[in-house]
């Protein structure tokens, strides 16, 4: 089943069970969606890997989001980000924690034979490829950095 097919479902579940927090996160992901099949030069339909990235995205809009109203105390609307945050975050791989993350790191470092933090280049197109939902960039980013450095 696509995940949009999955969107749908659960948003009729969402709508029949009056949850307007689930509603209006499934709303989002459903959007972006068919805002990535209608994009210029887009397929007709959206691969699992374009998705995850939509949704990759989503998540991290919404920690920016809270992120900023926390700082400014607006509550209410860092509220919001976090429960469309929970509610996206189920249709993401599961993550790697960061120590799964150096484990992986450390092999790549050792198979492209990077010595410093001038092939931190390869290193990252390597891993940013084969962790691709998996992980965040910027963690991913940090545990090569502090492996190279």
């Amino acid at each position: 089943m696509s995940l949009i097919t999955q969107i749908d479902q659960d948003i009729k579940q969402a709508m029949l069970a009056k949850q307007a927090d689930r509603l209006r996160g499934l709303r989002a992901i459903k959007s972006a969606l068919l805002l990535a099949r209608t994009e210029k030069g887009a397929a007709e339909e959206v691969t699992p890997e374009a998705e995850i990235k939509v949704l990759q995205k989503l998540v991290k809009q919404r920690k920016e989001s809270a992120d900023i109203y926390k700082s400014q105390n607006r509550e209410d609307l860092y509220q919001i980000e976090i429960d469309e945050m929970k509610v996206i975050e189920p249709y993401l791989p599961q993550q790697m924690t960061r120590f799964e993350i150096e484990g992986y790191v450390q092999d790549l470092i050792s198979r492209i034979g990077a010595t410093s933090v001038q092939d931190m280049g390869k290193v990252m197109g390597t891993a940013n490829k084969e962790l691709a939902g998996k992980a965040d960039g910027k963690t991913i980013a940090e545990v090569v950095k502090q492996l190279l450095g």
